[in-house]
């Protein structure tokens, strides 16, 4: 709205938007006077705050291209680990070899395998594993078979991890297998993702 309409203009509609529930907070803005703010604070005096629903129950809510909620009554949810150089020989091998299209199929194995969540570790000593992990999550996103899927980005490196989660879509995890050491929970707050971090035994 133009606040260049007169006070009482202004001051009508902003009463409306509150009585319907749309506004959390009326005020005036570059181009108001004070007339218009004292006319908005008496056009909505005494009417009630909008309330933001609470809802009763919250579950962990993770999504690729879908969600993905957790509830009590939920299955076993099925981690897919074989995007991961540490854990399959053949993943390693096409990483290596730079043949991320043939290292989707590895990924979509374990989607069809009925994999919920779909775990990438890059960390390899002759890898740009940061370069990597970018690169296998974009090929990644491009698949919506595999994309549906929630993501988690696994890694013993905070900049593998940041370069991972710069490159999901909705909402994935962080997983770290180390030290509680290191920018989690700045990380975590800047991608919306959820963390877990797993010690070394």
């Amino acid at each position: 709205m133009s606040t260049t309409s007169i006070p009482n203009t202004t001051a009508r509609l902003l009463r409306e938007f509150a009585q319907e529930g749309l506004v959390n907070i009326v005020g005036g803005c570059c181009g108001t006077t004070p007339e218009h703010v004292r006319a908005i604070a008496q056009a909505v005096e005494g009417l009630e705050p909008r309330w933001v629903p609470v809802p009763e129950e919250v579950y962990p809510q993770f999504a690729g291209l879908e969600p993905l909620t957790i509830r009590p009554e939920s299955n076993f949810i099925l981690v897919g680990e074989r995007t991961n150089v540490t854990g399959s020989k053949r993943f390693a091998e096409l990483i290596k070899a730079g043949d991320f299209g043939k290292a989707l199929g590895v990924a979509l194995d374990q989607v069809r395998g009925g994999a919920n969540i779909l775990d990438v570790n890059t960390d390899e000593a002759m890898l740009d594993s940061e370069q990597v992990m970018g690169t296998f999550l974009r090929h990644l996103a491009s698949e919506p078979e595999i994309a549906r899927l929630p993501i988690m980005v696994d890694s013993s490196k905070w900049s593998v991890i940041e370069a991972g989660l710069q490159c999901l879509q909705g909402k994935g995890l962080s997983t770290r297998s180390a030290s509680r050491r290191g920018p989690r929970r700045s990380l975590t707050r800047r991608s919306g993702s959820n963390a877990t971090v797993r010690p070394w035994w």
